[in-house]
């Protein structure tokens, strides 16, 4: 783990193991994780009556029970009412075709899903096929609230041992936030501000709410968790209950709810990378990222995490 201490100048760069993270945390920190659980999202069906190639139908975002916005490969085979048979006890419906994917409707037992469903490894690990062990080591030790398509990485780094240590003397607050198809999206705009971030849902309980507008500094455990909190936040105080988000934070964006972050190193030309550039400052990353390689950190999301503290005292 870095630790990263923005200043005027260049920055104060330690290297610790994550081992010692708990004991970075001052009195009065509130650490705040994503609980999301990814599901296995990738999904293969047989077209009624085209039974020559199967057809890969991706989940990016639930809007009810039952209903899903969907990639799908190859999506122009596809048409409205067309039916996709995934297994005997479950079928789908196509809704509406959009562009670049499709609304499907569920029939059948919604469990199938999790049955015969695989899930969506990241593109940049080279595997030809995610393993069955992936069903868990590619979750957070905490995850418990299905729903997201990719796992918020930085909390890849906690066992529930460091977990008990940080309760010892740091509350730790759970929040949801079920991370969509906007997390693999590169921006490939001239100017960041026609960039369009997909929505995704995130949740806030009312005891997460209370302590959060009681904490006298908060912790993010990764940028999904920053974008949940800075969403949530509303003229001074969190709001609990559920709602969408589709915050872009870039360099020049305000913080009002975050004060300290951990977050693994990202991709060039991520909506990532931009947001922990806002957080800690341009130079500031850039400072890290040259360090990170020169001390050859792993990257991405089974890699090494940095963690950026003391915002704002610069």
């Amino acid at each position: 783990m870095m630790v990263v201490t923005p200043r005027e100048g260049p920055p104060q760069i330690d290297h610790e193991n994550f081992a010692r993270f708990p004991s970075l945390l001052e009195p009065g920190d509130v650490v705040v994780i994503n609980d999301t659980r990814v599901i296995p999202a990738r999904l293969f069906a047989d077209p009624k009556g085209q039974m020559q190639r199967r057809i890969e139908v991706f989940l990016t975002r639930q809007i009810d029970e039952r209903t899903w916005e969907a990639w799908a490969n190859p999506a122009k085979r596809l048409h409205d009412n067309d039916e996709l048979r995934f297994s005997d006890q479950l079928t789908a419906r196509v809704v509406e075709k959009r562009e670049g994917g499709v609304v499907v409707r569920f029939d059948g037992d919604l469990a199938e899903i999790q049955r015969i469903g695989v899930m969506p490894l990241p593109p940049y690990i080279a595997r030809a096929e995610p393993r069955e062990s992936d069903r868990e080591s590619y979750q957070t030790v905490y995850a418990s609230a299905p729903g997201a398509i990719a796992a918020p990485t930085a909390g890849l780094h906690f066992t529930q041992e460091i977990l008990d240590e940080i309760a010892k003397k740091n509350e730790i607050v759970r929040i949801t936030l079920h991370v969509g198809i906007g997390t693999f999206k590169p921006v490939k705009v001239d100017d960041v501000r026609d960039h369009k971030m997909d929505k995704e849902i995130y949740e806030i309980s009312e005891g997460a709410a209370s302590s959060l507008n009681r904490a006298k500094k908060i912790v993010a455990i990764g940028t999904t968790t920053v974008r949940t909190l800075e969403s949530a936040i509303r003229r001074g105080r969190f709001e609990a209950g559920r709602d969408e988000t589709d915050i872009f934070i870039t360099p020049g964006y305000q913080f009002r709810a975050v004060d300290r972050l951990l977050t693994n190193f990202h991709l060039p030309e991520s909506t990532l990378i931009m947001l922990v550039s806002a957080f800690a400052g341009i130079e500031t990353v850039r400072a890290a990222y040259r360090e990170a390689i020169a001390q050859k950190y792993f990257f991405y999301s089974y890699g090494d995490c940095m963690f950026v503290r003391n915002r704002g005292s610069w």
